[in-house]
């Protein structure tokens, strides 16, 4: 039809003239197409999860409106589009310090994010960017605080490990130190009576720690409403899960506390694994511990090129065979959810959003040097802060 429209304009039109007219007209087709052809919702039959002391698991089909759909394609691809960003203003030396990018691991925050409420709670490791994003604070707030400005999420002064908003709780830099402190937070749920769960995220890595069994422990005691969950990327910086830990099977750790492993690079599937973890906390079951199964496409932090403890053809096939966005983009297209130009519109509009953040990130100004000791404290009377010697004094605003 388009082409026999296309033909047509030809015949009446001077060339330019008509190519304008074609593309408006392919404009106007795509957008009728929007509203006119599209399904409303499809279901999917997705992976099933591995079970550790639970009778029956999440369910093995999801169903997904178009709504939906549109809503996490638009999310990943800015985390993606905000972390090749980060990326690139790193190798500028824009951004310095630590930056650990979370690449490949989309599936995750956003499948994670769009089962909770706004007032439940979420805690994570130092991969914290997309966990902020999903959460609500906006890209320029999140590449401004990584180039240590003003605008940033908390004024430049946390940068890349240290993001917050509110129910988010960071971005923790000591590896596996944010598990207690989730605990503490699912505790504060139960005491106030609240309705509400806390995710608390670390990864294969910190796996390991000591802390983490004994919040096991106490989480388990209690019946504290923690969902545990361990972002099983494969690879503690540069060393494969298989050299660092006797048991590779994560979602047993909790021992007498129910798990289950889940597909980490289907938003789908992390969705409804979490939407079943959240409900078990919410009946007064206690704590339960998933285990993401996902993979990061650049290495441990910016410092670690990803390559000397894993080949290129891995990543690749990763890449090829596992993409959170491509899995998502097949499944709405084949089901006639969208269109391939109608998620080209949106990538579009992504990398537009992405280059007005970083252009924000990278001209608006750096905190004053005399806000160095603000928000120490909460909801507390102004005091004073020793600088680098005695005769250097900072004021300390909440």
């Amino acid at each position: 039809m388009r082409k026999m429209l296309l033909a047509a304009l030809s015949r009446v039109l001077p060339g330019p003239a008509a190519a304008a007219a074609g593309r408006t007209a392919s404009r106007v087709m795509v957008a009728s197409r929007n509203y006119a052809d599209f399904a409303n919702e499809a279901t999917f039959e997705i992976k099933k999860c591995d079970l550790h002391r639970l009778e029956e698991g999440p369910s093995t089909t999801a169903v997904m409106t178009r709504e939906e759909g549109l809503h996490y394609y638009k999310t990943m691809q800015t985390i993606r589009r905000m972390e090749l960003k980060s990326d690139q203003l790193y190798k500028q030396k824009i951004i310095r310090g630590f930056c650990h990018l979370y690449d490949g691991q989309e599936a995750c925050c956003v499948g994670l994010e769009v089962a909770i409420k706004p007032t439940d709670h979420v805690i994570t490791a130092y991969r914290a960017h997309g966990f902020t994003y999903a959460r609500g604070v906006p890209v320029r707030e999140i590449l401004a605080e990584l180039t240590g400005r003003k605008g940033g999420c908390v004024k430049g002064k946390g940068g890349s490990m240290h993001m917050y908003t509110k129910n988010f709780y960071g971005g923790n830099g000591i590896v596996g130190a944010q598990v207690p402190l989730g605990a503490g937070i699912a505790l504060a749920c139960k005491y106030f009576g609240k309705n509400e769960v806390c995710l608390t995220l670390y990864g294969d890595g910190a796996a390991n720690q000591g802390q983490i069994f004994e919040t096991y422990n106490m989480a388990a005691l209690w019946k504290l409403p923690c969902v545990f969950i361990c972002e099983n990327n494969r690879y503690g910086m540069g060393t494969s899960v298989e050299r660092a830990a006797a048991s590779t099977d994560y979602y047993k750790r909790g021992d007498f506390i129910p798990g289950l492993r889940v597909d980490g690079m289907d938003v789908l599937c992390v969705r409804e694994a979490a939407k079943f973890a959240t409900e078990h906390c919410r009946a007064g079951k206690g704590p339960i511990v998933m285990e993401l199964q996902t993979y990061r496409y650049h290495g441990h932090s910016m410092s670690d090129p990803g390559i000397s403890y894993r080949t290129r053809e891995e990543i690749q096939e990763v890449r090829s065979k596992s993409d959170p966005i491509t899995l998502l983009k097949d499944r709405m297209i084949n089901n006639n959810l969208a269109s391939i130009e109608e998620l080209k519109e949106i990538d579009v509009a992504v990398r537009k959003e992405i280059e007005e953040a970083a252009q924000f990130a990278t001209t608006d100004p750096e905190p004053p040097l005399e806000e160095l000791g603000n928000h120490i404290y909460y909801n507390e009377p102004p005091f004073e802060v020793r600088g680098p010697n005695q005769w250097i004094k900072y004021k300390s605003v909440s």
